[in-house]
Order: structure tokens, then C-alpha cells, then sequence
């Protein structure tokens, strides 16, 4: 098939280079503009750019798709195009540009978390399964027909990074598959969304990865995996933001367990195999932590040179 591939993170790029490895035909990649990284800010291209570079497949990377001007490098004989956390809009013009349309490769169980960050929000809400939903894109927002969807479970020790990774894969394998299934009589079979059970993955603000000890320790747990590897969830301890990488749930109910009513934001103990912390409800030990401007420690390691008992005032 001739397909147009629009996308931008690593997410994407699997799935391109599985298209590609497929044997399928690319003669345009669609990505985001490029953007500063690293310490010095230099422009650094997305995954999905480099991709194509190395392949010699020629890159699109408009602003803005808005004017109908820019939807004219589109404008080829394509049978579909595929869409992989892309980052824009696409209006109904350019939906309706290739033969099948767009299909779009979404890391969820439509229609449960439509939107930006459905990874994040999936762990964040205590999910114990997702997955990839392979969809016909309409003028909505994850709202179009689903054409292939299969599960993967959510692991209780699972970061937004570990998911990601065994999701991309999965999304690059459907995506395939799909494809397949399209130059055939038979086709794919499309399904409406049910209306029932949807729900949105608002992007992660930074703001969110402050977390709030008067929470319960379960739901600053989940948080911290849920902003693993970004933005990163800080929590003020001694005085200070510190970065937390990982933790685990020390104390979930109230009765029979020192500490669990103390006042939240207090250390109840603090030694290499933890830092304990009280929540709003039960406690949290704090495993990996990270210093302002210092890397990622093991807490053993990350309490040497600090005096334990002025964290603990």
C-alpha cells in the first residue's frame, strides 16, 4: 500500500519502521517542527523524522494544518494514512485526502481515555488493563469508528516508560495487521464507539506532578508511576522539592499501624530501605529520589550526609 505516516515520538517511529519492514510504501512522513533539547538547547528532530531521514523518505512539517495551503503536499495517490501520536489536529479535508481515509493508532481501549495522555492516565487511575485501539479517524477527538483493538494488562510495578514501550510494540504489530486487512475484499469491519464508559486523557501539566500528602499513599503511589518518566512527580521533603522516581505503599488503612494517623508530610522513618512518609491516608516509602541539580538515587544512597533526624522534625 501507499501510505502517508503522520507522527512524531518514539511511539510513532515503531510503528513506522514496522510499516516499512512490512513492505508497505511511504512516500511522505508528516511530524512535528523541531524542537530545542538537551543541555544545550540545539534543535534536535522527533524520532519519526529521524526514521525517514534514514530511510530517504521525504519529511513534512508544517505548523499548522489550518490553511488550506498546507494540506497540498498531502495531496498524493495514497491509500491511507496513518496517524501515531502526531500532535495536530487534522481537519476534515486532509482525513478525507487518502483512499481509506486516516487511521489512527491510539494506546487505550476506546473508548476509555480518548485524548492526549491516555498512558499516564490510565496508571493514574489504578487501571489494570489497556491497550491499542487501531480507528478510523472522523472530525471528533478519538471519536471515530474502532476497526481493530487488542488488550495488555497493567502490571502493579508498571511506569508510564515500561508500559509505553510493551504498547508501542503492540501498536506497530495492530497497525500492521490492519493494514493488511485493508487490501483485502473482506476488508475491516468497523464498530461505533460506545458512548457509555468514555472518558478523556487530558494532557499532563507539570503542575500535576506536585504531589500532595494528604492524599492517600495508594493515589501518590499510582501518581508517581504515572509520571515516570515525565514530568517527574516532586514532593517537598525537609524543606525541599525532591523528585521522586519510585515508591511503594507502606500503610493502607488507618488501624494498627504506627504512623498511619500522624500528620501528613511527616517522616516516620527514614533508612537505606526507605524514607516513610505519612499521607492523608496510610504512608508512603519513598525507594529512588533525586536532589535538585544531583541524579536519580537509591535511598540508601540518597540519605548519605544527611542528618536522619532533621528530616525527621
Amino acid at each position: 500500500m501507499q501510505v502517508i505516516f503522520a507522527g512524531t515520538p518514539m511511539f510513532a517511529a515503531q510503528a513506522l519502521e514496522a510499516i516499512l519492514a512490512a513492505g508497505h510504501q511511504v512516500p511522505l512522513v508528516m511530524t512535528q517542527p523541531d524542537r530545542p533539547a538537551g543541555r544545550g538547547l540545539h534543535m534536535q528532530p522527533s524520532a519519526v523524522k529521524s526514521v525517514a531521514l534514514a530511510r530517504g523518505i521525504p519529511v513534512y512539517q508544517p505548523q499548522r494544518l489550518k490553511d488550506p495551503a498546507t494540506h497540498q503536499p498531502l495531496a498524493l495517490a495514497a491509500d491511507v494514512m496513518v496517524v501515531a501520536a502526531y500532535g495536530l489536529i487534522l481537519p476534515p479535508a486532509v482525513l478525507q485526502l487518502p483512499r481509506y481515509g486516516c487511521l489512527n493508532i491510539h494506546a487505550s481501549l476506546l473508548p476509555r481515555w480518548r485524548g492526549a495522555a491516555p498512558i499516564h492516565r490510565a496508571i493514574e487511575a489504578g487501571d489494570t488493563q489497556t491497550g491499542i485501539t487501531i480507528m478510523q479517524m472522523d472530525a471528533g477527538l478519538d471519536t471515530g469508528p474502532m476497526l481493530l483493538a487488542a488488550a495488555m494488562e497493567i502490571n502493579a510495578n508498571d511506569t508510564t516508560g515500561s508500559l509505553h514501550d510493551r504498547l508501542a510494540a503492540l501498536g506497530a504489530q495492530l497497525i500492521v495487521t490492519a493494514l493488511e486487512k485493508l487490501g483485502r475484499p473482506a476488508g475491516l469491519t468497523a464498530q461505533a464507539q460506545p458512548e457509555a464508559g468514555a472518558t478523556y486523557a487530558a494532557k499532563i501539566d507539570k503542575e500535576e506532578a506536585r504531589l500532595d500528602w494528604s492524599q492517600p499513599a495508594a493515589v501518590l503511589e499510582r501518581k508517581v508511576r504515572a509520571f515516570n518518566p515525565f514530568p517527574g512527580a516532586t514532593v517537598m521533603l525537609a524543606g525541599k522539592p525532591i523528585k521522586l522516581w519510585q515508591a511503594r505503599v507502606e500503610c493502607e488503612i488507618e488501624p494498627g499501624h504506627v504512623g498511619c494517623r500522624a500528620e501528613p508530610g511527616k517522616v516516620l522513618a527514614a533508612d537505606a530501605s526507605g524514607i516513610v512518609v505519612a499521607c492523608g491516608q496510610g504512608s508512603l516509602r519513598l525507594l529512588e529520589l533525586q536532589s535538585p541539580g544531583s541524579r536519580r538515587l537509591p535511598c540508601g544512597d540518597f540519605l548519605r550526609g544527611m542528618v536522619v533526624a532533621d528530616l525527621m522534625c
